[in-house]
């Protein structure tokens, strides 16, 4: 009788990021991506959030290595991370994957804690006690990878990000024979993505983008172009440029990740532009406005981003004007409304003209819509389906989905991050909250923020920080300077001064208190002028700032 499987979700399900789960065969484990999410506005300083690594921490001698579905942050940004806890640890994925993960894993020196495999199209790999099959899907970067593990329990197909798209740009396609001949031998479990699962119908062709490319550059052909996308959209960086090339344009490239990724992308022939085409970034000005187009970075928002400093006239080599047409070819990443929104509103002021998704088609997703989702559940007819990759809202939907195609309620699950699924021969059990799954956050070259520090930032951004300092005769205890206020946040000092001088008031009669007590030590001075301030603040202003003591002695 083969042991149970075990599947653990680190991240991904209940939100867009984090994306990493395990699977654990033989008391080996395989990690399926190791992704970033970006920080929502009430996580003040925080850069980037990742998956709690507690458990695998725990268990590092027993991670056989890293499947890297494809090249984005939310799937692979992660895994520099992961290395400085646990290693060494292989990574396999496509060439591009690995080549657009190795730059975060080289800049923080973890590239000598890694070995980074290569697999292609179809190939079927034994890692460890795992056997795999790569299966080609269609996604907004090139050369994504379903995964197929044959397991003794049976097969478990992870879609990795995916849509079934029939005209790609480079006319690899989702493999739909190799997976359907995978569905006919048994599938024991389908984790399939969810991010779409709300939106009804197909998801358009990446090639109906290049044809709104095509209108926009004729409708603005006596201006300069600047296009701006992620920067691991090859597809789009292709089509951008082949219109743009069409129209008797030069290339000129901006941001450091669009840089690198394409020289990535044309040294593996993943993108063909003519080296004529080509110019470098700072010669632009020698060329007349209809003759240049600027490919860059920041289609969402991103400060320092190549687009948002050109919004907030900072960039130092574009510098835009009324002779100048923005595209923004790209959707906004949930959370990310506001900051593209200020963008777009510096570019208008700039003088440019703009155009972005609400305005056109300048953008598709990469994620498949309801029918494509219902066609991969109707061709694998898995036994178990589990939705993953999407806000819980989207793994609801995914889960209706698969009961219309006709699989029994009880054969579909909802999971969320820390839980654990245990196939066995009986069939699957989950088992909640099994490992630690909650957020790790970033901030610069420091991880794990921690929440205490987060609801502090929270705090003083809220409710602002309030110090009063007070000298005091340690023999006495009579208060010989102060106190002094020092406010920010609270209230603005020289528009406030009455009401400063009640707060200072408040501090002095709560010092006599603990003074006629004869509780003359500092930490009881400090805990009384604390709590006579609070008591003022709260009363006189309903408000909470952070107030901090300072007493000293003379």
């Amino acid at each position: 009788m083969p042991n149970p499987v075990r599947v653990v979700f680190l991240g991904g399900l209940g939100e867009i990021g984090r994306n990493c789960a395990c699977v654990e065969v033989d008391e080996r484990i395989l990690l399926i991506d190791c992704g970033i999410m970006f920080p929502d506005p009430d996580m003040p300083g925080v850069d980037l959030v990742l998956p709690d690594f507690t458990y695998l921490r725990e268990n590092a001698e027993r991670i056989e290595g890293v499947v890297l579905t494809h090249g984005h942050e939310d799937h692979g940004g992660g895994l520099a991370f992961l290395l400085a806890e646990v290693a060494p640890v292989p990574i396999y994925g496509s060439a591009l994957s690995l080549g657009l993960a190795r730059n975060r894993i080289e800049e923080a020196g973890m590239l000598s804690r890694t070995e980074l495999i290569p697999v292609t199209d179809g190939e079927r790999r034994q890692i460890g006690p795992f056997d795999c099959q790569f299966i080609p899907v269609t996604h907004s970067v090139p050369h994504g990878f379903a995964t197929a593990i044959y397991t003794p329990q049976g097969t478990i197909l992870h879609s990795g990000d995916f849509k079934l798209d029939q005209n790609p740009v480079d006319g690899r396609m989702t493999d739909l024979a190799l997976i359907g001949e995978i569905g006919r031998r048994g599938v024991r479990l389908l984790l399939s993505d969810s991010t779409n699962a709300e939106e009804a119908g197909h998801t358009p062709s990446e090639s109906t983008v290049g044809i709104v490319l095509r209108e926009l550059f004729w409708e603005h052909s006596q201006k300069r172009i600047i296009a701006a996308c992620f920067a691991s959209h090859i597809h789009r960086v292709q089509q951008i440029a082949e219109v743009a090339i069409e129209g008797g344009r030069s290339i000129a490239f901006l941001g450091r990740s669009m840089q690198q990724n394409v020289r990535l992308a044309r040294s593996m022939g993943l993108l063909e532009l003519p080296d004529d085409r080509l110019v470098d970034i700072e010669e632009i000005d020698r060329f007349e406005p209809s003759q240049i187009c600027v490919i860059c970075t920041g289609s969402q928002g991103e400060p320092m981003s190549a687009l948002a400093l050109m919004a907030a006239h900072e960039n130092h080599r574009v510098k835009l004007g009324a002779e100048d047409t923005v595209i923004i070819s790209a959707h906004p990443i949930p959370g990310n409304e506001a900051n593209v929104s200020r963008v777009i509103g510096g570019l208008h002021r700039a003088g440019a003209d703009v155009v972005h998704s609400g305005l056109a088609p300048v953008h598709v997703s990469g994620h498949a819509n309801q029918e494509e989702l219902k066609f991969l559940l109707n061709l694998v007819t898995p036994e178990f389906f589990v939705p993953v990759h999407g806000e819980y809202r989207h793994l609801v939907h995914h889960a209706r989905l698969a009961t219309r195609t006709g699989m029994a309620e009880g054969k579909v699950m909802i999971c969320e991050d820390g839980d654990m699924l245990v196939i066995g021969d009986e069939g699957i059990d989950v088992e909640r909250r099994f490992a630690p799954a909650g957020y790790l956050y970033v901030d610069g070259v420091v991880g794990d923020v921690g929440r205490g520090v987060l609801r502090d930032r929270r705090q003083l951004a809220n409710e602002g920080i309030v110090v009063v300092i007070v000298t005091i005769d340690g023999q006495t205890g009579e208060i010989v300077t102060g106190p002094e206020i020092v406010t920010k946040g609270w209230v603005h000092a020289t528009e406030a001064e009455e009401l400063l001088e009640e707060a200072k008031e408040a501090v002095r009669q709560s010092l006599r208190e603990a003074i006629d007590q004869e509780a003359l030590d500092f930490e009881t001075l400090r805990r009384h002028a604390r709590s006579g301030l609070q008591k003022f603040i709260t009363s006189r202003t309903r408000r909470r700032p952070a107030v901090i003591p300072v007493v000293m002695e003379v």
